[in-house]
């Protein structure tokens, strides 16, 4: 049987996110795996446990085709560090919830060591969460190229300044306004950024992309939703008065110059997130938002009759 590689990715600023990463490590040791950590990660958690041996090295040691999994321990953020740590490779996201909301992890920092015994036994369900590429032009030039798990924002560089943009859905002009700024995201991120700024909220089993603008001046400037082989694009209009920024996901970052044009489709690369406990999105959604539901009866004998 060949060796297994596990990688773990902590929020290691965080002393309970470090102390959850060393007990993780520590478990698949016991177990007979030698845990995979970053570079950067490997330094802070020897420090905060000189005698945790052995770790390898991701890059170094391993490399991302060898991952079989791989154990995030934070908030959504640290999953989305992962997932971008884990690109090109086939190994789901288990996400330990630390954080505050959590909306993408599977477990809470109490069942960690169930957690982990799961994933020793490999006792879990995979779902492929859709991505979206990104790419920035101008005039006929690529100039720059990333992707998004949630979403891409155009966003407005200063703040006293608003942007002109034109925004548009495959490959057509459909509006012109003043805006700080324009969110185009996946179902994953309708609960995000997106819903923040008052999109809707998407279910992650449809297949669709939104396009949510932010202060707009306009009279129509409403939350679209499309289909997932449609494309979307935010230009700066060389009428604009100040600059913009892209932002994809929150962690990656581009300037923006007017003129510059951002188009986004659906990426072929998934993120692929191991479930521990599959159940209905509208029970995730009730339980991570805390959203009241003291009074419901069920659906009785009709659940399933459409009523």
């Amino acid at each position: 049987m060949s060796e297994r590689h596990i990688l773990v990715v902590a929020h290691t600023g965080r002393p309970d996110s470090l102390e959850a990463g060393i007990e993780v490590c520590r478990r698949l040791i016991e177990a007979g795996l030698t845990p995979v950590v970053s570079s950067d990660e490997h330094e802070q958690l020897l420090v905060a446990a000189p005698g945790l041996a052995p770790l390898a090295l991701l890059g170094t040691d391993v490399q991302l085709d060898e991952l079989e999994l791989v154990i995030v321990l934070g908030g959504d953020g640290t999953i989305l560090r992962a997932a971008e740590i884990a690109r090109g490779s086939d190994a789901p996201l288990l996400g330990v919830n630390l954080g505050h909301v959590g909306f993408l992890a599977e477990a809470e920092r109490e069942e960690l060591p169930a957690t982990v015994a799961r994933a020793l036994d490999r006792d879990y369900e995979v779902e492929e969460r859709m991505t979206i590429s990104v790419r920035v032009k101008r005039g006929d030039r690529v100039v720059h190229e990333t992707w998004a798990l949630n979403e891409a924002s155009v966003e407005k560089a200063s703040r006293e300044r608003s942007l002109e943009v034109a925004v548009e859905v495959d490959g057509r002009p459909l509006s012109t306004f003043g805006c700080d700024g324009v969110v185009m995201s996946t179902p994953t991120g309708s609960t995000a950024y997106s819903f923040s700024a008052g999109g809707p909220v998407v279910w992650p089993s449809v297949d669709a992309l939104l396009m949510v603008p932010l202060s707009a001046h306009a009279l129509f400037a409403r939350p679209l939703v499309v289909g997932p082989d449609s494309s979307l694009a935010v230009e700066l209009l060389e009428r604009s008065v100040g600059a913009g920024v892209l932002w994809c996901d929150g962690r990656r970052t581009f300037d923006l110059p007017s003129g510059a044009r951002v188009v986004v489709r659906r990426s072929g690369i998934p993120v692929r997130l191991a479930r521990l406990h599959p159940r209905p999105f509208t029970d995730r959604l009730v339980g991570k938002f805390r959203l009241p539901v003291t009074g419901w009866r069920g659906p009785g004998d009709d659940q399933g009759s459409g009523a």
